[in-house]
């Protein structure tokens, strides 16, 4: 049997983007978006959708798995960011062949969190912008001779272009009044990328995929902005394509991740934050969905990953 797709967040950009991807493969799927947003882009994909309860609704799971049931699909791909440590904590509630293309609980909450994605990353001699909370620049302002010059406050958890601000300075900044959850880094003025990287575990047959990406100049003036100028040819950006797989692999993500990366003025590149799912650039890089549905392909990929635990041997239960 085929692999019978649901995607969540169909309503989103990169919903839309997904579902237009395995449209133009004429794999047939199913969308499904929250209740609390039934918003409807005109250019929505003309496909089967149902609405589901939102991530924040304890019984989200539990609708969930009623319609992987009722639907008999054996591949989930969630395209919200908000949705992933929901999805990697619950993947033990579904069927033993039922794939939910998301990393490992751990590996998921640390990136979900821009604060703890930057610690590891650091602790782990990747190279990142300097960076502080708020909490800690108000107890000691000392603390700010790393940070001189523009520097972005953007909320921990990620939210793409929503809430990042990027401040000229921090003379006048009131940290103390700073709303909790903020993450302050030093700006990085230098060309703007995102890699895409499909992460697969050591020792494992499938190789790691990775495309680099380079935004373009944030238009408009939204800071942030993930619109994308041109995919790099694989001769050029090579140092951000390691790096951004390098970051993956000290995360331990495994499927579909982009790695926000930008260059120092001395050209250095810096990992700025990571977001686990596939995003609305993955149309510039269909390798990245080849890599996904290939997990389905191949029993044997990644079984701590995109199937629930392997079940424990019966002599091992004494």
């Amino acid at each position: 049997m085929g692999p019978r797709i649901l995607v969540t967040g169909i309503a989103s950009a990169a919903g839309r983007t997904v579902a237009a991807q395995l449209g133009a493969r004429g794999l047939p799927y199913l969308g499904s978006d929250a209740r609390a947003d039934t918003r409807q882009a005109q250019d929505a994909p003309a496909a089967a959708a149902v609405t589901l309860l939102p991530v924040t609704d304890p019984d989200m799971i539990l609708d969930l798995r009623r319609l992987v049931d009722r639907e008999a699909i054996n591949v989930i791909i969630p395209t919200l960011t908000v949705e992933l440590p929901v999805l990697a904590a619950a993947r033990a509630g579904f069927a033993q062949d039922v794939r939910i293309i998301v990393g490992d609980p751990a590996a998921v909450a640390v990136a979900n969190d821009h604060l703890f994605t930057t610690w590891a990353l650091h602790a782990a001699g990747i190279p990142v912008p300097r960076f502080a909370v708020p909490g800690d620049l108000a107890a000691a302002p000392a603390s700010l001779a790393g940070l001189s010059g523009p520097v972005v406050v953007k909320p921990r958890v990620f939210k793409g272009s929503h809430g990042v601000h990027v401040l000229a300075g921090t003379d006048s900044v009131s940290w103390k009044n700073m709303p909790a959850g903020q993450l302050v880094q030093e700006f990085i003025p230098g060309a703007d990328y995102v890699c895409l990287v499909f992460g697969t575990p050591a020792r494992n047959a499938m190789a790691p995929v990775a495309v680099v990406l380079e935004k373009t100049r944030t238009p408009y003036g939204r800071a942030g902005s993930d619109e994308v100028s041109r995919r790099v040819p694989a001769s050029q950006a090579g140092d951000v394509r390691k790096l951004g797989l390098a970051a993956v692999r000290t995360l331990g993500l495994t499927g579909p991740v982009q790695v926000q990366i930008r260059r120092r003025a001395d050209g250095t590149p810096v990992v700025l934050g990571v977001c686990a799912t596939l995003g609305e650039n993955s149309t510039w890089a269909p390798e990245i969905l080849d890599a996904v549905l290939a997990t389905f392909m191949l029993p044997a990929f990644n079984p701590a990953s995109f199937r629930r635990c392997p079940a424990v041997p019966a002599d091992a239960l004494g």
